[in-house]
């Protein structure tokens, strides 16, 4: 019997992501503090378009660049592999600086009418080249997640963004911060930096690694074959992305608009919005680069299990897979309503935080497992149902945007309350489509049984707490974490064992 790793790797690629997501964090934190949360609104209304055209330069091609690879590992077809990697290098490149070079003369048009910012101008077009490497990239970690080299990229990540905070404060240093528009632009340039850095680097691996296997004698296909090959996985995730995230576009940047509607003005609702969704968010969200790492292992997991026929085994993975992302959202919850004004203190060394943090806090569990549905439904093959999916709760979202974040005693709640309400939908239709399937062992009173157990552990933390009321708050946040995720770790295995000793018996 193969000895399943599947946690084993999640943990080690979850240590890597951690650290990825450490040094992340730690530049948005060094961005908030340089720019302030009228700068970190500005700075958010970016990422949005990059999005939005990352999606059509490249959407898809990870997934179709490491599927490939690994069916050709598999048949020790080492020339066909590397043709492929070189022939899609070269068309993206070519596709890329296409989209590229009209996003570039575009740029003030968007700045003007789209994000409705002229301080972004300059940031758009400075955005553009680092885009490009983020499509060649994409190729290269493709192929290193096709060969289980799942570290390489992870690693070099890691490197990507102490380069990225390391060219931020020498930036600033050299040029000032004397508005907000030249340092959003200056965070920028460290991005474009950052990438072309990760690029060089992940290009020399890609050579090493190339040259240490030897070529089979197996028929070379033809460059159109290989293209057809890669876009046929590649264009429906891409078309699936592009829908998406132009609705998310659409919605990221409805919400300024709405503030004003609620009585803010302009400045006012791009600090609120660098608040809300800059610091707030990424504290409350920070801990699901835990459901990211299971998640990349879970699509060539469940795809494996599926083509052996082994649907128990799915099911099984599924139903483990969804429990533990509740639990982490639990924990979430937990963390965020002890010590959210602690929280805000120490990453950000703001006072105005609290309030947004514990009540994010309360959508982590809903949040959490909609993350992983839609992971399940791209690996039992559900593509067009997570399009339909994807596109109808980005409509609600929109809807609920327009008319919540308008509503001058809601503002910007309404947007924390438009992301439960579109996770709860989103979790209905696609645990509604994946158990046609395959049967989620996941029970009701399971469910229950750990809710209460949480909110039991909530209280009895809230008590220790309190016959200790001098700690330090960073003492204090840390004895939380701990407790909390451990606990959650304590009632995963617990059940695990559970039902080992009882299939013994």
């Amino acid at each position: 019997m193969n000895k399943d790793n599947f946690y084993e790797r999640s943990f080690l690629l979850t240590l890597s992501n951690l650290t990825t997501g450490v040094l992340g964090f730690i530049f948005i934190t060094t961005l908030s503090k340089e720019l302030g949360p009228e700068g970190m609104g500005v700075y958010g209304l970016i990422m949005p378009i990059m999005g939005l055209v990352l999606c059509l330069i490249c959407g898809g091609i990870i997934v179709a660049i490491s599927k490939l690879s690994a069916e050709y590992v598999g048949k020790k077809d080492y020339f066909n592999l590397y043709k492929t990697i070189s022939t899609t290098i070269k068309f993206n490149f070519l596709w890329s600086t296409l989209v590229v070079l009209a996003f570039y003369f575009l740029s003030t048009y968007i700045a003007i009418y789209v994000i409705k910012d002229i301080r972004t101008i300059n940031a758009l077009k400075i955005l553009s080249p680092a885009m490009v490497f983020m499509a060649l990239s994409n190729t290269f970690k493709g192929y290193f997640y096709g060969v289980s080299k799942i570290f390489i990229p992870a690693i070099i990540d890691i490197f990507e963004k102490a380069i990225r905070i390391i060219m931020l404060l020498t930036l600033i240093n050299i040029f000032g911060k004397d508005s907000v528009e030249k340092t959003v632009t200056l965070a920028y340039i460290a991005l474009l930096i950052g990438e072309f850095v990760s690029l060089i680097l992940l290009f020399l691996y890609y050579k090493l690694d190339k040259n240490k296997l030897e070529f089979s004698n197996i028929k070379p296909l033809t460059t159109k074959q290989i293209m057809y090959s890669v876009l046929i996985i590649s264009l429906p995730l891409c078309l699936n992305g592009f829908f998406d995230t132009i609705l998310s576009t659409v919605a990221t940047l409805i919400i300024p608009r709405r503030l004003v509607s609620s009585g803010m003005d302009y400045n006012t609702a791009m600090a609120t919005i660098g608040k809300f969704t800059g610091m707030a968010l990424n504290i409350v969200f920070f801990p699901f680069v835990i459901i990211g790492s299971i998640n990349t292992l879970l699509i060539p997991d469940i795809s494996k299990n599926i083509s052996m026929k082994e649907d128990y085994k799915v099911s099984l993975r599924v139903s483990e897979v969804l429990r533990i992302s509740y639990l982490l959202g639990l924990s979430i919850l937990i963390i965020g309503n002890i010590v959210p004004n602690e929280l805000g203190k120490a990453v950000f060394n703001r006072d105005d935080l609290g309030n947004y943090i514990s009540f994010m806090s309360v959508a982590a569990p809903i949040f959490s497992v909609s993350m992983v549905t839609y992971s399940i439904l791209n690996g039992i093959g559900k593509q067009k149902i997570l399009l339909r999916n994807s596109i109808l709760t980005s409509i609600i979202e929109i809807i609920f945007l327009y008319i919540l974040v308008g509503n001058k005693y809601l503002n910007i709640y309404g947007f924390g309350i438009t992301i439960t309400i579109v996770s709860a939908v989103s979790i209905f239709l696609n645990l509604y489509e994946i158990n046609k399937g395959f049967k989620i062992e996941l029970s009701l009173f399971t469910i229950l049984f750990d809710v209460l157990t949480y909110i039991l552990v909530l209280y009895f933390i809230k008590i220790f707490l309190s016959f200790i009321p001098n700690i330090h708050e960073i003492y204090k946040i840390i004895m939380v974490i701990l407790f909390s995720f451990l606990y959650s770790f304590v009632l995963f295995n617990a059940k695990k064992s559970l039902k080992l000793f009882s299939e013994s018996l």
